[in-house]
């Protein structure tokens, strides 16, 4: 290793340490626990007193919070380990970036929930959101997997989370579209983010095949515990900010969506591939894909064959992305997409999006009661005599008395948002992300875990064989 790689690295650490300094400082300064956390509350004590303010279990978020926390965790980690010799680095670096973020979430959450007292309160469910949020760089992570610096990633998270709150704050609270499962402000934003940034890094330089960039026998299984993993958990992502009935439809529809992905990407992919056999990268993505395109319309009436069809296309489009689009979009657009996001999150996300706004567009007072106003807030009556009348059962604010039609057009205004502001946000980011303080992945580098850490148990001649390395440009991901 050169003097100046090691110099680099040094101040990378250092990096490190100031940022968790930063957030340390700024966590004291913003955050407070709120009043379901907070001791100095009657409420909260121990004793019968105490007792009669606990949650009822169904509108308890700790029933969900693990759960998410452990796709965040181990679903996500574990999926990116396909790559033969980048294991360590998947698993490892998305511990690390997912820490760091989760940090960085709570505080841009904090700032939209500002109390007069100049502070945010810190509760159960403001984890929940943070984890969310945290997919959304976990998402972009995959385009750019085994080509960038822990830094890179790192700067790249904090830039995207911010302009995650800016865009969910947009359409969630100025256009009040309604999103339950994120298909739009997670899933479509971290991909096109992710891709934005990876068209940026492939200005520079070309993507070319990697003798690296290809899985192994055992990497394979160990990327099938993240997919097993997030499919389990899926339901319990798409319904985390639910309630009541919206989170009961919310993991039912997911779980039919999602079912239906997983068989018609087993079959799609023995249809397309050689020999009429099945594909490992198809089944450790596609299969998950009808968790994504339910995810707006978890919470809607949708009905089991709504959700069942959109996870059955959702599959579909997926595996056919892999096989057709990926190096087509690598060939033409010089976009090199490692995990291939642009199928699991990207397509599917707006598959999801769209959805979305053809079950707004067919709610009804007639299908939905009264609970259609809380499903789409926007909807509710303006007028204080209608309200009146809602207000006996339904804890009902007063909306902007939008038509069906309307906030089908609103939903499909905010899908095109969330891309213009990934999109333009992800280039800008590439570009801060190519400065020398981030750091950069020499090429003979690139999927090896040899880059960020020590492989002790392997002779320093069989890290570095190389077998083929830079002989082409423009070709298909390796894994596929």
């Amino acid at each position: 290793m050169g003097e100046g790689m090691f110099t680099h690295q040094k101040q990378q650490v250092c990096q490190l340490f100031f940022i968790q300094i930063i957030l340390i400082v700024v966590m004291s300064v913003l955050m407070l626990y709120g009043p379901e956390a907070n001791a100095n509350l009657l409420k909260n004590h121990t004793g019968e007193h105490g007792r009669k303010h606990i949650k009822e279990p169904d509108t308890d978020p700790l029933r969900i919070y693990p759960n998410v926390h452990v796709m965040i965790w181990i679903g996500f980690g574990f999926l990116m380990t396909f790559l033969k010799r980048y294991g360590q680095s998947a698993i490892g670096l998305t511990f690390l970036l997912a820490a760091i973020l989760l940090q960085v979430a709570i505080i841009c959450d904090g700032v939209l929930h500002i109390e007069k007292n100049n502070k945010a309160y810190l509760s159960l469910q403001s984890l929940v959101n943070a984890d969310i949020a945290v997919a959304t760089p976990l998402i972009s992570m995959g385009a750019l997997l085994g080509k960038t610096t822990y830094m890179q990633l790192v700067f790249m998270g904090i830039l995207e989370l911010i302009m995650f709150t800016v865009n969910k704050y947009v359409g969630e609270h100025l256009l009040m579209a309604v999103d339950n499962g994120d298909s739009m402000f997670v899933h479509t934003f971290g991909a096109y983010f992710g891709l934005a940034v990876s068209f940026v890094f492939g200005m520079k330089d070309k993507p070319k095949e990697h003798h690296l960039e290809g899985p192994s026998y055992n990497s394979d299984i160990f990327a099938m515990i993240g997919t097993l993993f997030l499919w389990l958990f899926w339901p319990s992502f798409n319904s985390a900010t639910l309630e009541g009935d919206d989170q009961q439809r919310a993991i039912i529809n997911t779980l039919l969506s999602i079912s239906a992905s997983c068989v018609i990407a087993f079959a799609t992919s023995a249809l397309v591939s050689k020999g009429s056999k099945f594909n490992m990268v198809h089944v450790q993505n596609s299969t998950l894909a009808g968790g994504v395109a339910v995810g707006t319309a978890a919470g809607m009436m949708c009905q089991p064959v709504g959700a069942l069809v959109v996870g059955a296309l959702a599959g579909l489009l997926s595996v056919l992305g892999y096989k057709y689009l990926t190096p087509l979009i690598q060939k033409r657009l010089k976009i090199h997409d490692t995990c291939g996001v642009h199928n699991l999150h990207g397509m599917p996300g707006v598959l999801g999006g769209i959805f979305g706004a053809l079950m707004a567009s067919l709610a009804t007072e007639a299908s939905y009661d009264y609970s259609l106003y809380e499903i789409f807030p926007a909807r509710a009556p303006s007028s204080e005599t209608k309200l009146a009348e809602i207000r006996d059962n339904y804890d009902i604010s007063a909306g902007l008395n939008r038509t069906a039609g309307q906030q089908a057009a609103y939903q499909l205004l905010v899908l095109v948002i969330t891309l213009g502001i990934a999109i333009v946000s992800g280039l800008v980011t590439g570009l801060v992300m190519r400065m020398s303080i981030c750091g950069s992945i020499p090429e003979e580098q690139k999927f090896d875990d040899d880059a960020h850490w020590e492989l002790e148990e392997e002779s320093s001649h069989e890290s570095k064989i190389k077998d083929g390395n830079n002989c082409g440009d423009q070709l298909p991901m390796g894994h596929i």
